[in-house]
């Protein structure tokens, strides 16, 4: 896969163990906010994989059955960019949830995704989201407050 760009790290111990069961994919080209919101995520108790390219992304989704949501950006180098990512996900894991991020999102996208957010991202926000989107996570994360 590269030049080892893509890792998977558990959340920080202590944090909700439910959490840790579904995984968020991050897909994101650009190294700093890839790993500014992996970090954030993995704070939130979530468990991180990340990838720089949407081909990357695919390998990994292709070799794993625990990811629950991806969190993708649109615009990125290689073959499949973040809306052919969303298509081909939606298409053959019909119950990951998908989040696309990008500095323009176009109106009128034929690509089925859950939410969409433009960058500069407000990490508040997309963590709502994205509770909203697992809430079996966040059953898990309550419970342990």
């Amino acid at each position: 896969m590269g030049e080892g760009r893509h890792k998977i790290e558990p959340a920080p111990a202590g944090k909700g163990q439910a959490l840790a069961q579904r995984s968020i994919l991050v897909v994101e080209d650009e190294v700093l906010i890839r790993l500014h919101l992996s970090e954030e995520l993995r704070e939130a108790g979530y468990t991180v994989i990340e990838a720089a390219t949407g081909d990357e992304a695919i390998t990994l989704l292709s070799s794993m059955d625990d990811v629950g949501l991806l969190l993708t950006d649109i615009r990125m180098p290689g073959s499949v960019d973040g809306m052919a990512l969303a298509s081909w996900t939606r298409s053959r894991f019909p119950s990951i949830k998908i989040i696309v991020i990008s500095t323009e999102i176009r109106s009128g996208s034929r690509v089925d995704f859950d939410a969409c957010f433009t960058k500069p991202v407000r990490f508040g926000e997309l963590l709502q989201c994205i509770r909203n989107l697992l809430p079996e996570a966040e059953q898990g994360h309550s419970s342990s407050r």
